[in-house]
């Protein structure tokens, strides 16, 4: 081979271990977003799972105060 064969060679195998570097690079970077991001998805759901708990506690509170309002109601009906 010629040495200007060897030095395109050599350019191109440059070129391929520079692109490999890169995106090396950018697989960490994008593990390190995915970790991130399944961290922030499992904050939500724990989020979301307390706020339908205290929901729900609180459609049961307001059914037992409905519950007492008419209890209350009736008893004045039977007053009059």
């Amino acid at each position: 081979m010629s040495l200007e064969m060897l030095e395109k060679l050599e350019a191109k195998v440059q070129m391929a271990v520079d692109t490999i570097s890169l995106l090396q690079m950018e697989i960490e970077e994008l593990k390190e977003k995915n970790d991130s991001l399944a961290g922030e998805a499992q904050a939500l759901r724990s989020g979301r799972e307390e706020l339908e708990q205290e929901n729900n506690k609180l459609r049961h509170d307001h059914q037992a105060w409905q519950e007492r309002v008419r209890a209350l109601l009736g008893k004045m009906e039977h007053v009059e």
